[in-house]
């Protein structure tokens, strides 16, 4: 029994110690692929306010920063511009796809290693009207990867030809596009890239350093060379490394203060913790008989047997059930990482011929084999045979033994995740039931490409008719997107020349508030009745408190440079993350710069029906592009994923530590039952009750379980109460979650003790004195 206990408690335990290493392996190694990982470097800006303090911190660069970098410092090895990801419409033939593209200069092969499966990096991208495929991109569009020098339509209007075929980057790379276009070609579509300068943020700027570089040198001669080039004293750049970024991407006063890294420590801590609690179970089982090997190791004593012939023997039986276990561990790995990638939505994968990855494996099974053998094998063995033969050899902590305070440690581990899973469900619900300001059950969008701007009208006209739609607006982004961040904005009364403060500013034309259902606080919509419209804008409520305008109603503000009338001032609504303030938001009329419809749904008909009579008008209107329709409500559920993810885990190990926990428990019960055999039948001889003898087998157990919720409560509360503070909008910790949790866990392991003492309780007396 106790064997197989140990086996299966040692096999669950390394099975998530598997499947959490390899998701805390794939994160760690985020972005460190290339040749050049450790010297890839990509360009950030600090913003400051009037006093010089640092407010925000961005991943952004000047256009002109690149080619000047190039040119003028020599200790950078390569440069290379970026737009953030984007998503266009690629075709051959009848095939039209949309999938994830970037535009970049040739050196970003340098900053980013992919693998050419066909073309050469040197050249792949100095044409304008090119593009490189990667091989599951080349296989969608002709089932194959020689497709080099054929052709493909990029947004069903340019003709690109295929210069090189590369494979896809793996799952743990921030760079992942389906295809990649040349700068050139940006350059041709848009005036900002061919023309640049010093005030346009848009674009991401990568480098390699060459070895040896300090970065800190980089960082002065980059802002020497901003200063020689802009008058801005509200900003100050500096690189920072892709692997750092991803893994400590959050600021606050220009310095990181953690980011996914957090996310790993806490992973790390799970490892450690669930593989500490399988071997405390078979610390557990080995001490609760140690009566037994204690008289084993005395009598091997005085046959002769020395200390080290004894270590290597309980050491060698530790690694034989360690290594049963592993196997185990590996099968249920294999069984259940499909579910776990689905999980996290990621591709993990068990690697059986790679060099760090027997390492870890051999680092693992030495150190479980090592503690969880190390009581027989070092205490046990260290004591003259006289005291072997004692009643109890087992150690003692003060007034608890050794058992005792392993079990504590056990259940402390296992009350504080089942707590935190509590808590980050609390504080996932509290941000989900925030108001978010409109009414996104209702609300859909999709994205404005091909014919669909020139016929809107049309396209607006036919779903009111249909009866599918209530109304809809033209955006520049979609309501639950970031805007375009700025601070070249002007109003009256400003306490500074220069404001430094970043807005948010959204593009659109008519019907804005009417079908996002913003609430109004004050003024009016822009409206088609009215020509000077065009030159109006919206503004939040934060934005009116950043300006500190009393009365904006008719006030005119200037966005670089243009007046603008305010019509209209709203609610603050969650369009970024609903766990803080948003930036001051500015809502202006623009025709040009639009890329959304968003759509308000009729809510007398079915919403479904609605969605389908969108989908066969727009693509009558618009048959070159597939139709893409996204609920808010889906959209909106997307900002939670990383904490539902965090909660989803905690809940699942949480609740896997007290299953192995209590299968210590259990094998403890049985083994306690088992030496008090002759004190049970007597005392049933004498007239004990069946619950009488369940007490006093239990009693001992459950007092121990209830010293660890003690610890492990307010402890438990202090954490997560600090994880809480990290948020600016936060629930605070419901006085149930105490009680339920101590609930719960006390249960647990009073079901798996009552079945043992049950089953002992009821045992025959009369076959309990025979052992005596």
């Amino acid at each position: 029994m106790s064997t197989l206990i140990n086996i299966l408690g040692l096999g669950i335990g390394l099975t998530a110690c598997i499947l959490l290493l390899l998701y805390v392996a794939h994160e760690w190694n985020f972005d460190l692929q290339s040749k050049n990982a450790r010297r890839s470097y990509q360009v950030m800006n600090n913003l400051k306010d009037d006093k010089g303090n640092i407010f925000t911190t961005f991943l952004g660069s000047a256009t002109a920063l690149a080619p000047a970098i190039k040119q003028q410092i020599p200790e950078i090895a390569y440069v290379s511009r970026t737009n953030y990801d984007a998503v266009g419409l690629l075709g051959n033939g009848e095939k039209v796809f949309k999938r994830n593209f970037r535009f970049a200069e040739p050196d970003i092969f340098e900053v980013y290693d992919f693998k050419f499966i066909d073309g050469n990096p040197r050249t792949a991208l100095t044409d304008a009207n090119t593009v490189i495929l990667t091989e599951s991109t080349a296989k969608l569009l002709f089932q194959s990867t020689d497709v080099v020098n054929k052709f493909v339509r990029f947004e069903n209007k340019i003709q690109l030809k295929i210069t090189a075929v590369v494979k896809d980057m793996p799952d743990n790379s921030s760079y992942k596009p389906d295809y990649i276009l040349p700068w050139a070609l940006y350059a041709n579509s848009n005036t900002s890239v061919k023309n640049p300068d010093w005030n346009n943020y848009s674009f991401i700027t990568l480098l390699v350093l060459k070895p040896g570089t300090d970065p800190k040198l980089i960082d002065e001669k980059i802002n020497a060379l901003v200063k020689r080039n802009t008058k801005s004293t509200n900003q100050s750049y500096f690189i920072y490394s892709l692997n750092d970024f991803y893994l400590r991407g959050n600021f606050v006063n220009g310095k990181t203060v953690g980011g996914n890294i957090e996310r790993l420590w806490l992973f790390g801590g799970l490892t450690i913790g669930i593989l500490l609690i399988a071997c405390i179970n078979f610390i557990n089982l080995v001490t609760a008989k140690s009566e037994k090997r204690a008289k084993e190791i005395a009598i091997k004593k005085t046959l002769g047997a020395n200390r080290k012939s004894l270590v290597v023997q309980f050491l060698m039986e530790s690694l034989v059930l360690t290594l049963i276990a592993l196997a185990l561990a590996v099968i249920l790995a294999e069984l259940l990482l499909p579910k776990f990638n689905h999980m996290l939505q990621i591709n993990l994968s068990i690697t059986y011929f790679n060099f760090y990855s027997w390492i870890s494996l051999i680092v693992a099974v030495a150190t479980t084999a090592l503690v969880a053998g190390s009581y027989p094998a070092f205490y046990l063995s260290s004591r003259n045979p006289a005291q072997n033969l004692k009643r109890n050899p087992s150690g003692r902590m003060f007034n608890f033994s050794l058992r005792q305070v392993l079990v504590v440690i056990q259940f402390c581990f296992s009350i504080f995740l089942v707590i935190g899973a509590i808590v980050i469900y609390q504080q996932v619900k509290y941000a989900n039931d925030k108001p978010s300001g409109f009414d996104k059950d209702v609300l859909v969008q999709m994205p404005m490409q091909g014919l669909l701007n020139e016929k809107y009208n049309l396209l607006e006209d036919k779903l009111k008719k249909s009866g599918a739609v209530e109304s809809m607006a033209k955006l520049s982004v979609g309501l639950s997107h970031d805007g375009s961040m700025f601070n070249d904005i002007e109003w009256p009364g400003m306490a500074q020349r220069e404001n430094k403060i970043p807005f948010t500013r959204i593009a659109t034309t008519y019907n804005f508030i009417k079908t996002s259902g913003v609430r109004m606080i004050s003024g009016r919509d822009f409206s088609e009745k009215y020509a000077s419209d065009s030159s109006a804008v919206l503004l939040s409520q934060s934005a009116q408190k950043i300006m500190n305008l009393k009365n904006p109603i008719g006030q005119k503000i200037k966005i670089f440079g243009q007046t603008y009338n305010v019509i209209g001032l709203f609610n603050d609504f969650v369009w970024n993350t609903p766990y803080k303030s948003n930036d001051p938001l500015v809502v202006y009329f623009n025709k040009e710069y639009l890329g959304n419809i968003t759509m308000r749904l009729n809510s007398k008909s079915n919403l479904l029906q609605n969605v389908d009579k969108i989908a066969t008008i727009t693509k009558a209107l618009n048959p070159a592009y597939p139709v893409e329709i996204d609920f808010l409500s889906s959209l909106y559920k997307q900002k939670f994923e990383t904490e539902q993810k965090l909660g989803i885990l905690s809940g699942l190990f949480g609740g896997l530590t007290i299953f192995i926990s209590c299968l210590g428990l259990y094998g403890l019960v049985a083994y306690s039952a088992e030496q008090r055999t002759k004190e049970i039948g007597i005392r049933k001889v004498l007239g004990a009750s069946l619950f009488q003898l369940m007490q006093l087998l239990s009693f001992s157990f459950l007092k121990i379980i209830s010293f660890a919720i003690i610890i492990a409560v307010p402890l438990s509360i202090y954490l997560m109460n600090n994880w809480l503070k990290t948020f600016e909008f936060h629930t605070n910790i419901k006085w149930w979650v105490i009680p339920v949790s101590a609930t719960v866990t006390l249960l647990t392991a009073l079901l798996t003790v009552s079945f043992q003492t049950y089953k002992s309780a009821k045992a025959n007396p009369i076959n309990a004195l025979k052992y005596e």
